[in-house]
């Protein structure tokens, strides 16, 4: 296990956002992403919890809907991680993979892509 603290780890993810494209962060619509320590399941290391871009249709009906949520889980990746550099890029890797669901993409074409 790597002791990343939850500062440095947020940091982390904050660098991972901005190697989003811009074009795609533009896109991005309602969606907020969260540094927890866990989730539910202590083996995931992120989560999208929310209606991909691409099942949206009538998204809220006109109301106001709470924004998608993205979890990054720290002790999870940590745990998994034998080296601050494989935490960075563990962490790379969980936040594209997660805002890709964001945009509809499935776990099996994230796999093919090198992004599971």
């Amino acid at each position: 296990m790597v002791a990343v603290s939850r500062e440095r780890f947020e940091e982390l993810v904050g660098r991972a956002l901005d190697e989003i494209p811009d074009e795609l962060v533009e896109m991005m619509e309602n969606v907020v992403v969260l540094v927890e320590d866990e989730g539910e399941e202590s083996d995931i290391w992120g989560l999208y919890d929310g209606v991909p871009l691409t099942d949206r249709g009538d998204y809220g009906g006109g109301e106001m809907v709470l924004p998608d949520r993205i979890y990054i889980y720290r002790l999870p990746i940590c745990e998994g991680c034998d080296s601050e550099a494989e935490v960075v890029e563990q962490v790379g890797i969980t936040v594209i993979h997660e805002v890709a669901h964001h945009f509809g993409i499935e776990d099996d074409r994230l796999d093919e892509l090198g992004w599971g």
